[in-house]
């Protein structure tokens, strides 16, 4: 952390324990202890308090909290605050944990009645500068900038941004001392604080630096002409009560002052206990490490009761052996045959899922045990291993028994691995990845390292810090044994502590160990299936039209120098603001981040209304893109194998549940164009076969409609009407025969926008026409259509009161930003509760038809590959003959894959390439 603004005296270092209190929460997956204790506030807290002490080894450092119940600002404005919803018991359970830790740490704790931690802060902190003393705020509220001045600094430890003056000025635009003024003007919606209607961050700003102070506004407030005036002018007595709500109190009386907060000798015994009780295993060893014992304990013994779940999670000892023996190979096998499951890990060369060789394996069946045979390593002087084939005959009838459960994390790589060498993997029991996502897909990312610091509070190096990076990056089969041993072994007896500690967490969550079960890990062979079958791709086809993209291409940079009178280049930003803004002095509507005048494409849409200039060059981007993301790539992309394209399609991406796909991309390609739409016709059927597709018709729409039980929407979708036809003749007020193409792609616009939280001002810009008027369609659209209002408000109010939001089958999403002071943040999660559980939903639906259409496909005879997912859509390579046959039984499964208030819709289609199928 840099000292940069502080002088050579040591800060006070005052923490905005609140502040962070709330962060943490909402930061952090859901962490607890075996028993049930929440503590993922506890540790996010406390592990940056810890930081500070460290960082700052000789300041005094004291925690500050709001004390319970009203303070001086309910008695200026009874609406303080008044629309937060009460503390999550989850939250407050974990606050008296967090007050014992600090206690024990022997900082001073701090609460003061009457007053909120700000205010103290502030008195402390003037204090504190008066007496010459720098002094280090760590918040994360930025209410606190107004007390930034030479001796006062803040500093966000969870993003590790630091606020001196300069810093608040570059942030805000105005100077530490105008900070109050700004949030009087603003208001503040998460403390209720109204501000003035209307004025954002832009508008503040501007005011204040013309007339400088609100007193000074108000004085010249006949000054601003516009609504904005009237409304400032109309608001002045709410204004000034605003900027007395955002004053932070720096005269607060108090007991002690800066010079008493001293940090005594941490309680170790105590705090020992403390970090027992909340299961923080790593900093219960970094104590006993240090000699710390409980009373009657001998050093370095902390061995579980019997029956005490920490037994298999945090074994005391570890024990990672590497196999080169037969004899030792023989003993591994029959230990894993006689425990009924294992944990494995496969370390394969970098390659292609269907090219990759493999290196070595780990298995582990007791936590702390595991061991890793070396297959592949050529390393000088490494000892003699065992042979490929020997270890996989030996292996093949327990990966291939599916009563012998199995264990890993991200297991779809290791059934394409082992699919390569003739194993087929059954038995498929944890994949700690897909426990991680299901329990919260949003926490964080859900690779091991993240989760065993997350759940088993352990430090895991990542594989890039041990193969090094650069020219001197080794490959796995160069490590030096011992190496490739303890991380490999590592994963494996990693992967097995962590799913049972996430199968702990599954079940306490009700439903979600269903999701997990019935839905992700019953998914992961078909889409391995899915991914081995690939799709053919005709070189010829999408050649000749990379080949075309290029010729229209360099019509397009000629025409766009003419327009321009001069050459340039076409992507670049730079040459583009010069002569869009210097040459043809267009008028600029936004900049970028660094303060350059943008040319972002919601730019140049704008523009193009005016110019022709932008209009050529927003063309030349979409070919552009489509030639150098697909056509040029997407040959590069074929298996010389196979002829076929093999995308990865990943589950734990996608917060709402939906499937994504990469090396290559095959959802994303654009097919609203109609050079989007022909690289579709590059995807193809072998001689003798051709490609199906079954795609849901508006499955978001009729999951609105049995989750709203509008009856508007209930009757359209139960009378088989065109949705945005029956719509459309709700809004305009004109029958269902005479709505015109124009109204119904209106229609179709405010019901999908909706869907996504589209506001009046999107769908204005969407379909060309005034705010008004899209409000005044988006109003009756309420007024027809009641239930969706009602639906869409309950869900706010939920996601606020529980902090996520469940799907038909109960995933949930969880929504950090729910309860966010920053507005624009909040409203995003707004949107984001309203659309997951259709979104999700969806997702669901789909993967259980995946699911069943599989299962039926296994017994039916047909000669038939299911080749791709596509959001709402699967895709078939099914023989000729077998065709109607498939049509019938997918359409079945898929409109059976959920009981709805209304019916579920397939659309089927077939054809020699995707496009005419579709």
């Amino acid at each position: 952390m840099s000292r940069k603004t502080l002088s050579d005296t040591p800060p006070l270092v005052l923490v905005d324990g609140s502040s962070y209190l709330f962060r943490a929460f909402h930061a952090l997956p859901p962490l607890s202890t075996s028993s049930g204790q929440p503590t993922g506030a506890v540790k996010g807290v406390i592990n940056m308090i810890r930081s500070l002490v460290k960082a700052y080894p000789q300041s005094p450092v004291a925690v500050v909290f709001d004390a319970k119940g009203k303070t001086f600002r309910n008695e200026l404005y009874a609406g303080y605050k008044a629309q937060r919803p009460p503390m999550p018991d989850e939250l407050r359970s974990q606050i008296a944990p967090i007050h014992r830790i600090i206690e024990a740490m022997g900082l001073p704790l701090i609460v003061v009645d009457g007053v909120e931690a700000d205010d103290v802060i502030g008195t402390l902190a003037t204090q504190a500068w008066q007496r010459q003393m720098p002094t280090l705020i760590s918040t994360g509220d930025k209410d606190l900038a107004q007390l930034v001045n030479e001796h006062v600094t803040l500093l966000n430890t969870m993003t590790n941004e630091t606020l001196d003056v300069a810093g608040v000025e570059k942030k805000f635009g105005l100077p530490p001392a105008r900070i109050i003024d700004y949030l009087a003007l603003m208001g503040d919606k998460s403390d209720n604080i109204p501000g003035v209607p209307g004025v954002g961050p832009k508008t503040a700003q501007k005011w204040l630096q013309e007339y400088d102070s609100v007193e000074n506004l108000i004085a010249h407030a006949d000054r601003i002409g516009g609504k904005a005036g009237e409304t400032l002018r109309a608001h002045i007595p709410q204004l000034r009560l605003s900027y007395e709500l955002a004053t932070i109190k720096l005269d607060v009386p108090l007991s002690f002052g800066p010079q008493d907060l001293g940090h005594q000798a941490p309680a170790q015994q105590e705090l020992l206990a403390l970090y027992r009780e909340m299961e923080f295993k790593s900093w219960v060893r970094e104590l006993e490490n240090s000699g710390v014992t409980a009373p009657g304990q001998a050093a370095g013994k902390d061995e579980p009761e019997a029956g005490d779940p920490a037994a298999y999670v945090a074994p005391t000892t570890v024990s990672w052996q590497a196999i080169t023996t037969p004899a030792q190979l023989t003993a591994c096998v029959e230990g894993l045959k006689s425990a009924g499951a294992f944990a494995f890990y496969l370390q394969a060369d970098e390659q292609h899922y269907k090219l990759a060789s493999l290196i070595g394996l780990a298995f582990s069946t007791t936590p702390g045990q595991a061991h890793y045979i070396p297959l592949g390593h050529d390393l000088m002087g490494v000892p003699e291993q065992l042979s490929h084939e020997q270890v996989l005959q030996a292996l093949k009838p327990l990966f291939e028994d599916a009563g012998i459960g199995k264990i890993g994390h991200d297991l779809k790589p290791a059934i394409h691995i082992l699919h390569n060498y003739g194993i087929a993997l059954k038995g498929l029991r944890f994949d700690t990845m897909l426990q991680s996502y299901v329990l919260n897909s949003v926490a964080h990312r859900h690779s091991l390292e993240k989760l065993v610091e997350n759940y088993l509070d352990e430090d895991r190096p990542t594989l890039d810090s041990v193969l090094g990076k650069g020219r001197n990056k080794l490959g796995f089969a160069q490590l030096d044994l011992a190496q490739a041993t303890d991380w490999a072994a590592a994963s494996a007896d990693y992967s097995l502590r962590l799913s049972r500690v996430l199968d702990q967490k599954l079940k306490a969550t009700g439903q979600l160990v269903e999701i997990y079960r019935y839905f992700e890990i019953a998914l992961l062979p078909v889409l391995a299936r899915m991914e081995d079958n690939g799709i053919l791709l005709d070189i010829k086809v999408i050649g000749e039209q990379s080949l075309e993209l290029a010729k229209s291409l360099a019509g397009l940079e000629q025409a766009a120098w003419h327009l321009a009178g001069e050459e340039f280049n076409l992507g670049s930003p730079q040459q583009l603001q010069k002569i869009f803004y210097e040459k043809l002095k267009f008028s600029p509507s936004k900049k970028t981040a660094g303060g350059q005048l943008s040319t972002a494409e919601p730019v140049l849409q704008e523009l193009a209304l005016e110019h022709e200039l932008p209009r050529v060059i927003l063309e030349y981007r979409g070919l552009s893109k489509l030639k150098t993301t697909y056509t040029d790539k997407l040959p590069l992309d074929v298996n010389p194998a196979t002829g076929r394209i093999h995308s990865n399609f990943q589950q734990a991406v996608a917060a709402t549940g939906r499937l994504s796909s990469m090396d290559p991309n095959l959802q994303n390609i654009p097919i609203r164009s109609e050079e989007g739409r022909r690289i579709r016709k590059a995807f193809i059927a072998a001689p003798g076969y051709v490609l199906m597709s079954a795609d849901y018709s508006q499955v978001e729409l009729r999951i609105m409609a049995h989750l709203s039980r509008d009856e508007g929407l209930l009757q359209a979708f139960a009378k088989g009407l065109d949705v945005h036809r029956a719509t459309a003749a709700e809004i305009f007020t004109v029958p269902l025969e005479q709505v015109s193409s124009e109204q119904r792609r209106s229609a179709k616009a405010i019901n999908f926008g909706l869907i996504y939280g589209m506001s009046a001002f999107g769908l204005a810009n969407q379909l060309g026409i005034g705010r008004a008027e899209a409000q005044a369609w988006v109003d009756r659209y309420f007024e027809r259509y009641p239930g969706v209002r009602q639906y869409m408000d309950n869900t706010r109010m939920l996601a606020n009161e529980q902090g996520y939001v469940e799907t038909l089958f109960g995933r949930r999403l969880y929504l950090p930003d729910i309860r966010a002071g920053n507005g624009m943040l909040r409203k995003a999660a707004e949107r984001t509760a309203i659309n997951a559980p259709m979104q999700g939903t969806a997702a669901d639906i789909i993967k259980r038809a995946m699911i069943d259409i599989d299962q039926w496909l296994k017994g039916a005879g047909l000669d038939v590959k299911m080749v791709l997912q596509v959001h709402d859509e699967l895709v078939f390579e099914v023989a000729e003959d077998d065709l109607a046959l498939l049509s019938e039984g997918v359409r079945f499964r898929m409109v059976s894959a959920a009981a709805l208030a209304v019916p579920l819709v397939v659309d089927i289609g077939s054809g020699p390439n995707w496009d005419e199928a579709h």
